[in-house]
């Protein structure tokens, strides 16, 4: 049926959406910037899960130049040790078709991957640390009930007295 909505137009109109959003970008002058961070990043992805444990967090494939792996790592301790991981990491590089021998690796100031809205800042208070606060609060409220004696300090049940040190103020 020529006329109905389910066969898609003929001829040269443009398809819209985001598939041709990504193909315009392509396109472009910046498309081949656009396919090689999509390469390096599928290499990544099949290089990571063959980074020691704990490291994968930490560690990005940031290019493949010539002969040689390059990462950035977030932290010293994590260079260390993708330095130590190196010959691996260079055989599984080959086994995916890699031509490299050598790994390089940056290390940067900041987090590799942006962190979420939710996912920073306060970290959630251990019950032992809610007790001790709750305690410590506690032994800084004065007791309603008992009135401050003299040369004792408000607050301090069960600790003795102190005295209150003189000012000097107005006494001759």
């Amino acid at each position: 049926m020529p006329g109905s909505r389910s066969t898609p137009p003929r001829g040269g109109a443009p398809t819209l959406g985001p598939r041709a959003a990504l193909e315009a970008l392509l396109a472009g002058s910046a498309g081949d910037l656009l396919r090689r961070a999509q390469w390096l990043d599928a290499v990544d992805q099949l290089l990571r899960p063959h980074l020691p444990q704990g490291l994968a967090a930490h560690a990005r494939l940031a290019n493949v130049r010539k002969d040689k792996l390059v990462y950035v790592v977030d932290a010293p301790v994590w260079h260390a040790k993708l330095r130590l991981a190196a010959p691996a990491l260079i055989d599984v590089a080959r086994s995916v078709g890699l031509e490299v021998n050598d790994l390089g690796v940056r290390t940067t100031a900041g987090p590799l991957r942006p962190m979420s809205p939710g996912a920073g800042g306060r970290a959630p208070i251990s019950a032992a640390a809610r007790t001790g606060l709750a305690t410590a609060l506690d032994l800084l409220r004065p007791n309603p009930a008992e009135k401050p004696a003299e040369g004792r300090l408000p607050g301090r049940k069960g600790r003795g007295t102190q005295a209150v040190p003189e000012t000097g103020h107005g006494a001759s």
